[in-house]
């Protein structure tokens, strides 16, 4: 990826490939890529945007500190307000960096994290992460190992796909390919740690899905499969579990999909790449006590709602290919929303005897889409009732209390923007 074309007149906003999460219904965007001029474009690492979902509101802040390098399939993840990054591929290969951020603090400085104890995980990019009791649990990816690491790593746990001599890793042979490795780190004590898995794991993959509930982390996707498969990973006893579940009634295998949490026993995924080769557009629930997919029929023609515009969310009508998406995050709000950001609507791939290549999309998005997945409370319908309806309620707003009164000026700037 090329870094130096930042100035092209392209909507910030839009990217793919970052990451996201929600802290006080504020949605944070880092990181990502862009196309510009046909070519993929590394968006800037001393940034972060940050998006009010009350009223709509965008906002860009500036970080400092130790910047990270620009970096492609990393994988960030919050505890609170302090934003994680571990990994990715940057200009010098793979990466095992990581780098953390207060978001709290006026001034947003990066750190890189250093001096920490345990072995550090191998260079990789396209992992994931479970969030659990402070401590950062991540799952496979792609990267590289040295010969030696590879010898004492179990073949179950790493697929070999190349093998490469590189001088710049102190003359060594480097071994590619993608691992099922979990690997620890409690942010507390600064301690990284491998524990010693049993049960059903999941093959060594790459660009799948996780999501977190209670106690047991959730992986699906990123493997060459028809139908879409599902492991569970007990983080208290660290067994695996493969979840058996009908072909009849299973989603499309899929990478670079989302699942979110939903409820204590349900999942929400949305879209992805499918397995026959198409941007996906579809939404599915997962029981995980029944072990079922529901596929999500979409009755009303307002929702989801998609938010776009550099300044404000607006409100705007929905087809079925702005909701195409891969390459998106999709993270819980507010009474159980998702809220999807970003990502690209035309992920093309060409094969030749050779590669295959992905092809520069200009489809990325800055959009924002909620999907509401249970019904909403008295209270937040009437927020959004006097929301749409503010010249004429406008004048009663002083006689409530002073939290309510700045709440529902939010909303009502927020379907302001949106007329």
């Amino acid at each position: 990826m090329d870094a130096a074309q930042r100035d092209a007149p392209v909507s910030p906003l839009e990217r793919s490939s970052h990451t996201a999460f929600i802290h006080n219904n504020t949605l944070y965007v880092w990181g990502g890529y862009q196309v510009v001029a046909g070519q993929d474009v590394v968006l800037p690492s001393d940034e972060i945007w940050l998006c009010d979902l009350d009223s709509g509101m965008w906002e860009r802040r500036e970080m400092t500190g130790d910047i990270p390098p620009d970096l492609s399939g990393f994988c960030g993840a919050n505890i609170n307000t302090k934003l994680y990054i571990f990994g990715g591929y940057e200009t010098a290969g793979y990466s095992s960096q990581m780098f953390s951020v207060d978001l709290s603090e006026p001034c947003c400085s990066w750190k890189r994290v250093t001096d920490t104890k345990g072995t550090t995980p191998s260079p990789r990019n396209k992992h994931s992460c479970w969030v659990h009791r402070g401590r950062l649990i991540y799952f496979g990816g792609y990267g590289c190992k040295t010969l030696r690491e590879l010898r004492n790593t179990s073949s179950s746990n790493f697929t070999l796909e190349e093998m490469s001599w590189s001088r710049a890793v102190n003359e060594v042979t480097l071994c590619k390919g993608w691992n099922s490795e979990v690997n620890v780190f409690d942010t507390l004590t600064a301690t990284w740690s491998m524990p010693e898995t049993q049960g059903s794991a999941p093959s060594p993959r790459g660009c799948h899905a996780s999501a977190l509930l209670g106690n047991k982390g959730y992986i699906s996707g990123g493997v060459e499969a028809a139908e879409l498969d599902m492991f569970c990973l007990d983080l208290d006893t660290w067994t695996w579990t493969k979840l058996d579940i009908s072909s009849a009634f299973a989603p499309l295998g899929r990478s670079w999909h989302t699942m979110t949490p939903t409820s204590d026993h349900t999942l929400f995924m949305y879209g992805g790449f499918g397995t026959n080769g198409d941007t996906l557009n579809d939404a599915w629930q997962f029981n995980t006590q029944t072990r079922e997919w529901t596929k999500m029929i979409n009755p009303h023609k307002d929702k989801p709602r998609t938010l776009q515009n550099a300044q404000h969310l607006s409100l705007a009508a929905v087809n079925l290919y702005l909701l195409v998406r891969v390459f998106h995050t999709a993270c819980l709000g507010r009474d159980s929303d998702v809220v999807v950001f970003g990502g690209s609507r035309n992920l093309r791939i060409v094969m030749d005897s050779m590669v295959i290549l992905r092809l520069p999309s200009p489809h990325h998005c800055r959009d924002v889409l909620i999907f509401q997945t249970q019904p909403y409370s008295l209270s937040r319908l009437c927020e959004d009732v006097i929301g749409q309806n503010s010249e004429l309620l406008r004048l009663q707003l002083s006689w409530l209390p002073s939290k309510l009164q700045r709440t529902l000026e939010k909303r009502m700037s927020f379907f302001s923007a949106s007329s």
